[in-house]
């Protein structure tokens, strides 16, 4: 898979903007500040339908507009295909697909793309959300059928929560008993579905791991990934079970029936306290991922270094195994102002990971930074205006 054009229209700090890639790797040159990221977001968000970079869409439109709309062509194999989004600030977002209109989920068949960032380290020292995004967008990029499941159980979580605050001040709780079941059905089915992919996920992920941080420091520090789950957390039963990515988590094959079971009775348990709280308090929106190294965790015990290295190894792994199942080959790999983060040693040996795949988009700000063992075509950026570069020309207009 490969972008073979971009075209932006009031997207981020750019007017307008044409782009041609190369298949292989392309470098995005420029000094800070100039719009190098803002190429590579656009590109992203076909693969995920958010910004690497910020949670709102608004973001992402151009100062004083109300609509940013981004058209890229793409070619799988022998094919090709025109991919369009218009993100709109007081109106939902639309689609096309070849000119004809879609969902917006629907993007995520067409087009996977895989992310390194310097946000990537917060996956693996921040707050428990970043790691349940990168869990859920790798569910997405592996499986496109989860971004509406995934939607969905979001929505439900907000009106059970938004439910169970109505109880509370009004203190009706069995007037809302009955019409919490309706709810409590929906978040147990939805849910039970996204930790049943979440923990095949994780097995899917445990050799790809081992391998890329192999890749990455030439050392085996045992690299793992444990889901730490809310249903089976103090909270429920107070008994903590994990699933572990090296297969020997005590329920890493229970079936999704099972799941369900298991949750409706997690949830039976802690009525009272919800509506006490008026929160959800179960589900995979409240799990975690824990990182670890040598029997230990990484957050808290692993090194700056060691803590880049996991998060690489992880961007690596889910590239690897998009590349293993999908049958439109090879995901883009995106390096965004990442080399500046690392070592001469790992970004060569970053560089290597990466170099094979069908095409690497990196941006950079200093060329010195860039591991020059390769041929790049370059486009460059300055004054907040791409500049010719590729060999299908560019241009834009800040």
């Amino acid at each position: 898979m490969r972008v073979i054009h971009l075209s932006l229209a009031d997207f981020r700090n750019y007017a307008h903007a044409e782009v041609g890639f190369q298949p292989g790797p392309n470098l995005i040159l420029g000094r800070n500040g100039q719009g190098k990221t803002n190429l590579v977001e656009a590109i992203a968000y076909f693969a995920s339908l958010r910004s690497h970079r910020v949670s709102s869409d608004a973001a992402l439109i151009r100062a004083g507009e109300d609509t940013a709309v981004a058209r890229m062509r793409i070619g799988v194999a022998e094919r090709e295909a025109l991919l369009e989004i218009e993100i709109n600030r007081g109106a939902p977002n639309r689609a096309q697909v070849n000119r004809n209109g879609v969902k917006p989920r629907e993007l995520t068949r067409w087009f996977q793309a895989v992310v390194f960032a310097p946000e990537d380290l917060m996956i693996v020292r921040g707050d428990p959300a970043g790691r349940r995004r990168f869990l859920d967008d790798a569910l997405v990029a592996r499986n496109p059928a989860l971004a509406g499941v995934l939607s969905d159980y979001e929505r439900v979580v907000r009106q059970r929560t938004t439910l169970l605050k109505s109880a509370r001040a009004n203190g009706a709780r069995s007037a809302v008993e009955a019409t919490l079941s309706v709810w409590d059905d929906q978040l147990v089915a939805l849910g039970s579905r996204i930790i049943h992919e979440r923990r095949q996920l994780i097995e899917a992920l445990r050799d790809p791991l081992v391998e890329s941080y192999r890749a990455l420091v030439e050392q085996d520090h045992g690299p793992e990934l444990r889901l730490e789950e809310s249903i089976f957390g103090s909270a429920a039963d107070d008994v903590s079970r994990e699933t572990t990515a090296s297969g020997t988590g005590p329920d890493s094959d229970v079936s999704r029936e099972t799941l369900e079971a298991m949750f409706r009775d997690a949830l039976a348990r802690m009525r009272a306290q919800e509506i006490d709280r008026a929160v959800t308090l179960l589900g995979p929106h409240r799990d975690d991922l824990t990182l670890m190294l040598n029997h230990l965790p990484v957050k808290g015990y692993a090194s700056h270094g060691e803590s880049w290295s996991f998060a690489l190894a992880l961007r690596l792994a889910v590239a690897e195994l998009l590349r293993r199942e999908s049958p439109a080959g090879d995901p883009v790999i995106i390096l965004d102002d990442v080399f500046a983060e690392l070592d001469s040693g790992r970004r060569a040996r970053l560089m290597a990971a990466v170099g094979a795949y069908e095409q690497v988009i990196v941006t950079a700000a200093v060329e010195a930074d860039v591991p020059g063992e390769l041929s790049w075509s370059t486009i460059r950026i300055s004054g907040g205006a791409v500049l010719d570069g590729s060999d299908d020309g560019v241009s834009a207009h800040a």
